[in-house]
């Protein structure tokens, strides 16, 4: 019989094996998240007011946070940007989040990667939101409309928010692009050239009163949006 201080582990039941180590696996994002990541003030890039976050799905005790505290008013045409998420039925998707990321008005980004030192940064401007939708499904921004940033090649990109949609079911964060319907650049931008000609109109967002602008976020169905790879 073999004395068990002489037997050899075995490297498959042994977790500090190599063989068994690798990339953690996703999970998918449900609606617990509009505990801690939307704020109040987290959707309105501009001012100071408390749209971002869903106080209907938590206790009232528990609305706390702070709101945004802006340190000034940003340079820039001001802008709304809404629009619906929608599922593959077309039904609205109430518990997803939206993140924007997006250039100021002179076209910089505030981040160490854009370093540009003709262009200006706007000391009162982040260019990052976050938006719960709401039970209809809406999200909506109020932010700058931002500048022209340059492309590869040397090319000129048009003004556009890249957009990050969240939501239940969604094991990793999907990406895509809003540009503006009607303004200069969107025939040349080298990412929307990119794009089928059919389904560019799922990224382009139309006026819908003044100083809106309306792009809904389908997740599948015939209208579906294009989302870029990560």
């Amino acid at each position: 019989m073999t004395d068990p201080a002489d037997r050899q582990p075995d490297a498959r039941q042994d977790n500090q094996d190599p063989a068994l180590f690798g990339q953690t696996p996703s999970q998918t994002v449900g609606p617990f998240f509009h505990y801690g990541l939307p704020w109040k003030g987290g959707a309105d890039l501009v001012g100071k007011s408390d749209m971002g976050a869903r106080p209907d799905l938590f206790a009232e005790e528990h609305w706390v946070l702070n709101l945004s505290a802006p340190t000034g008013t940003p340079a820039g045409e001001v802008i709304t940007v809404a629009g619906r998420v929608l599922d593959a039925e077309g039904a609205p998707v109430a518990d997803s989040m939206v993140e924007i990321w997006q250039a100021n008005a002179a076209g910089r980004y505030r981040s160490v990667d854009d370093a540009r030192d003709e262009v200006p940064i706007d000391p009162h401007f982040i260019g990052f939101g976050r938006a719960a939708t709401d039970a209809e499904g809406v999200y909506r921004f109020r932010t700058i409309m931002p500048g022209r940033v340059p492309g590869p090649g040397g090319t000129m990109q048009a003004p556009h928010l890249a957009l990050s949609l969240f939501g239940r079911g969604l094991i990793n964060r999907l990406a895509t692009r809003m540009y503006f319907g009607g303004l200069a650049g969107n025939d040349q931008d080298p990412v929307l050239a990119c794009v089928p000609a059919a389904r560019r109109a799922t990224l382009i967002a139309e006026p819908r009163g003044e100083g809106e602008w309306w792009l809904d976020l389908c997740l599948g169905g015939p209208a579906e949006t294009v989302f870029f790879a990560l």
